[in-house]
């Protein structure tokens, strides 16, 4: 469990690393960044507790991802809220001459301060425009 402002950071450089293998990873680290402002005291809320369990959770567990096959066609999945914009790219593969539909990368991202302001059709269509710019 991380102790001091310094040690979050580490846990967030690590973390961030391996975040298209976690889903709604930027939801998740949320109240870890908040934690980083200058300004911020140090204390470990419930909510922080949660957050670091859950990635420590989701490190340890992540889904198996597929390898992309570039033959077939994706799955783009978005969501966007007030606290970030999400994404899951899948994909249908015949594995063991069974269809099998797995993602192939997440891909998510907190939200500006501009952006906080904006409608839900203009947030899934920044969303949108924001993962398709990602993974061109």
């Amino acid at each position: 469990m991380p102790q001091n402002k310094e040690e979050i950071q580490s846990f967030l450089g690590f973390t961030g690393y391996y975040r298209e293998h976690i889903k709604d990873f930027a939801s998740i680290a949320r109240p870890f960044h908040k934690l980083c402002d200058k300004y911020t005291v140090f204390a470990m809320t419930v909510d922080r507790v949660k957050a670091f369990e859950s990635l420590r959770q989701a490190l340890t567990t992540a889904p198996l991802l597929l390898m992309p096959d570039f033959k077939l066609p994706f799955h783009l999945f978005i969501d966007a809220s007030g606290d970030g914009l999400g994404s899951a790219l899948h994909q249908v593969q015949i594995i063991n001459d069974e269809p099998v539909e797995g993602p192939i990368c997440f891909i998510s991202r907190k939200i500006k301060p501009t952006e906080a302001i904006y409608g839900a059709s203009k947030m899934e269509c920044l969303c949108l425009v924001w993962v398709l710019q990602k993974l061109n």
